[in-house]
C-alpha cells in the first residue's frame, strides 16, 4: 500500500487531467422478435469503411459506434449516446442488441460479413472477415464489447508494455467486476463441445459464470495460443507480431488463399492475416497513417495509448458501460501503470490464461482460487487487495478533478466484492432465472427494447441531428472518391499491402 501510495502522490494533478479515453461500441442489431437481422448496414448511416463514427465490426449486421478522444469521462459517454440515438433513429424495426452475447443466430454461413464496397480496401476489410470466418466460425465474431482506448501524458512505450503486463497479471478483476454474460442462447453453441448446462430449452449457462464472452467459448485459439507473445519490450511484441504475420500455418495453409471457384478466403495462410487479428485482453496502439501498416508504425512511432478489450455489454446501462465504471478503469489503469511490473515468463503467461478462463466461467464460485507466482490464492481476497492499493490512485485523480467520484468508484467495488450477488453477471443470471423463464433471448430483447423506447424519447436535436447526417452523407462521398481514386489492381494492391517489407522499419 505505502509503494501504490507514493506512486499515486508521484503524479502531479495536470498530468491527471490529461488522460485522453474513448470508447468503442460493438452490437449486433436485432429483430423485434429476437432474430438477427440480416439487412445491409443502414444506408442512413453513412459509408462503414469512412464514417469516423459509425462503422460495422466483423458482420454487416454489427454495428460498431466509436467516440472521438476526450479529456472528460462524461463528455465521452455522452458522445457515445448522441451517436447511439442518430445510429437508433435509423433502424426502423430493428434495435441494438443489448448484450455482449449474440442473439438467436442462423447457420453459420449465413451470418454475413462486413461490406465495404468496391475500393481495393473495402474488398480487402471484407477478405479478411471471410478468413475469421474460416478460421474462428462466423458466429464467434459475432460476439461484442466494449473497447475502451487510454492514455497519459509522457508516458514511454516501455511505461506503456509495464501497464500492459500489469494489466494482464490483474485482469480477473475487472472481469470478476465487470463481467455480464454468463449466458448465451443455444444456437451460439450448437455443434460445438462446451461445458455449459442447460438453463432451459434454449439458453444454456454455468452458474457462476462472469463473462462467457472471455471463456473458452469466446475469442479464444488454439493456433494463437501457441503464440504466448511477450509484453516485455516493444522489440520483442513486434518481433513476436511479425513471426506470426509471415508464418505460414499449416490449418490455414490447408484452407488456401484462394479457393477452388478462384475467389479469395482469406488474406494469408499466415497464423495472422493482419495484426488486428491477434487477441488479447489489451493492446499496445498507435494511430497509423493512411496505408500504413499498424505493426510499423508502434515500431516507427512508439506506443501512443491502449485499447482495453475485456469489457462485456453491460445489459442494465443504456450505452454499455456507465461513468462509474469508465472512471474505475482509469483508476485501474493508473495502478497498473506505476506499480512495480516485473517481466513476464512463459510460465505466467500460460498462467494468466488459465485465471482467465478461471475467472470467465468461475469467477463468482464461492472459494475459487487464482494462481499468483507458486502460490494459490483465493479471487475475492486478491481482488481486496488491489483495490486497497487502488484507493491511493483514485484519490490523486478526486483531487486533481475534485469531488469524490473515483474514490466513490472504488468504494463500489469494493461492496461489490464483499456481495458477489450485486456484480452484473449475478444481475443477468438472476433477471432471466426470475422475470423471464430462463429464457437469455427473452430477457436481453426486453432490456435491448426498454433501452430503445429511452432512445426514441429523447431524439436528437434538430442541430445533432443535421450534424450526423452531413456525416452520413459525407461518408457516403468520401467512400465513392475512394473508389475512383484505385489505380492498382487488386491483386498488386493486396500484395504490396501484406508485403514484409511493410512491416519493418526502414534503416
Amino acid at each position: 500500500m505505502n509503494q501504490a501510495k507514493n506512486a499515486a502522490i508521484a503524479l502531479a494533478p495536470e498530468r491527471l487531467l490529461g488522460i485522453k479515453r474513448g470508447v468503442e461500441k460493438e452490437s449486433v442489431r436485432s429483430l423485434p422478435d429476437g432474430g438477427l437481422a440480416m439487412t445491409p448496414h443502414p444506408n442512413g448511416l453513412g459509408s462503414a469503411l469512412t464514417h469516423p463514427h459509425i462503422t460495422t465490426d466483423f458482420s454487416e449486421s454489427q454495428v460498431e459506434l466509436i467516440t472521438g478522444v476526450h479529456a472528460g469521462v462524461q463528455e465521452c459517454l455522452d458522445q457515445l449516446q448522441q451517436v447511439q440515438t442518430f445510429t437508433d433513429s435509423q433502424l426502423g424495426d430493428e434495435m441494438l442488441w443489448a448484450s455482449s452475447m449474440p442473439t438467436c443466430l442462423p447457420e453459420d454461413d449465413a451470418i454475413p460479413l462486413g461490406q465495404y464496397g468496391s475500393s481495393n480496401v473495402g474488398r480487402t476489410k471484407t477478405i479478411y472477415r471471410m478468413g475469421l470466418g474460416y478460421r474462428y466460425g462466423r458466429r464467434m465474431q459475432t460476439i461484442s464489447g466494449i473497447h475502451y482506448n487510454w492514455s497519459l501524458p509522457g508516458v514511454s512505450s516501455e511505461q506503456y508494455f509495464g501497464l500492459i503486463r500489469n494489466f494482464r497479471r490483474h485482469a480477473f478483476l475487472p472481469l470478476f467486476l465487470f463481467g455480464a454474460s454468463p449466458a448465451v442462447c443455444g444456437s451460439f453453441v450448437a455443434g460445438r463441445e462446451h461445458k455449459l448446462q442447460a438453463l432451459s430449452e434454449q439458453t444454456m449457462h454455468l452458474p457462476y459464470a462472469t463473462s462467457l464472452r472471455m471463456g473458452r467459448l469466446g475469442y479464444q485459439s488454439d493456433a494463437q495460443a501457441s503464440l504466448a507473445v511477450s509484453y516485455n519490450s516493444l522489440e520483442g511484441y513486434g518481433a513476436s507480431l511479425q513471426d506470426a504475420l509471415t508464418r505460414p500455418y499449416p490449418g490455414y495453409e490447408a484452407i488456401g488463399v484462394r479457393g477452388p471457384d478462384g475467389n479469395y478466403r482469406q488474406l494469408a495462410t499466415s497464423l495472422l492475416q493482419i495484426e488486428n487479428e491477434f487477441y488479447g485482453t489489451i493492446r499496445p496502439k498507435r494511430v497509423i497513417r493512411a496505408g500504413e501498416r499498424p505493426l510499423h508504425a508502434l515500431r516507427e512511432r512508439g506506443v501512443e495509448y491502449v485499447e482495453v478489450r475485456l469489457m462485456d455489454l453491460d445489459p442494465f446501462e443504456p450505452v454499455g458501460i456507465n461513468a462509474q465504471t469508465v472512471r474505475w478503469l482509469d483508476v485501474f489503469l493508473l495502478h497498473c501503470l506505476q506499480t512495480n511490473s516485473p517481466p513476464d515468463t512463459p510460465a505466467e503467461i500460460a498462467a494468466l490464461a488459465r485465471n482467465q478462463h478461471k475467472t470467465a466461467e468461475r469467477g463468482r464460485e464461492p472459494g475459487l482460487q487464482l494462481e499468483r507466482g507458486d502460490a494459490q490464492v483465493i479471487l475475492v481476497e486478491w481482488a481486496a487487495q488491489l483495490l486497497d492499493e487502488m484507493l491511493p490512485f483514485a484519490a490523486a485523480l478526486d483531487a486533481a478533478h475534485g469531488g469524490a467520484d473515483y474514490t466513490t468508484a472504488i468504494h463500489a467495488a469494493q461492496h461489490s466484492v464483499l456481495a458477489p450477488d450485486t456484480l452484473p453477471s449475478a444481475r443477468v443470471l438472476r433477471a432471466v432465472q426470475e422475470e423471464y423463464k430462463g429464457s437469455f433471448v427473452d430477457f436481453v430483447r426486453a432490456q435491448s427494447a426498454a433501452i430503445q423506447r429511452a432512445m426514441r424519447h429523447a431524439p436528437l436535436d434538430v442541430q445533432q441531428a443535421a450534424h450526423h447526417r452531413q456525416l452520413a452523407q459525407i461518408s457516403r462521398d468520401e467512400q465513392r472518391h475512394i473508389e475512383q481514386s484505385d489505380s492498382f489492381v487488386f491483386d498488386d494492391y493486396l500484395k504490396e499491402y501484406l508485403s514484409p517489407a511493410r512491416l519493418v522499419l526502414k534503416r
